[in-house]
C-alpha cells in the first residue's frame, strides 16, 4: 500500500495557482481558442484560423508552428487578409481578447 505525502493546505493552494497559470498561459492556449470563430469573423473575412492559415498555404497546429513560419511572409498574409497591420499585432489583439473573456 502506498503512502501518500500530506501536503500543507498552502503548498496545494501554490500548486493549484500554478497550474491556473499555466492554463491562461497564451503560449498553452489552444490556436482555436485564442483565434475563435468571433474572433477571425470580426477582424477577417474567415470563420476559423484554419481556414486563414489554409488561404496562405501556410501549416500550423500549434504556436510552434506559427512562429516556425516565415515572419515576412506571414506578416505579408495577415496585412491582405485581415485588419492588422502584422503578426505580432493580431496575436497581442487576440490574447488580450481572451484574456478579457
Amino acid at each position: 500500500m502506498k503512502k501518500h505525502k500530506l501536503i500543507s493546505f498552502d503548498e496545494l493552494l501554490k500548486e493549484l495557482q500554478g497550474q491556473k497559470t499555466i492554463e491562461e498561459d497564451p503560449n498553452h492556449i489552444s490556436l482555436e481558442k485564442l483565434f475563435s470563430e468571433s474572433f477571425m469573423s470580426k477582424h477577417s473575412s474567415f470563420k476559423s484560423f484554419g481556414e486563414f492559415l489554409d488561404k496562405g498555404n501556410f501549416q500550423a497546429k500549434t504556436h510552434e508552428d506559427v512562429n516556425n513560419i516565415s515572419g515576412e511572409l506571414f506578416d505579408r498574409h495577415v496585412v491582405r487578409e485581415t485588419d492588422f497591420s502584422n503578426w505580432e499585432s493580431m496575436l497581442a489583439t487576440a490574447t488580450m481578447e481572451y484574456a478579457g473573456k
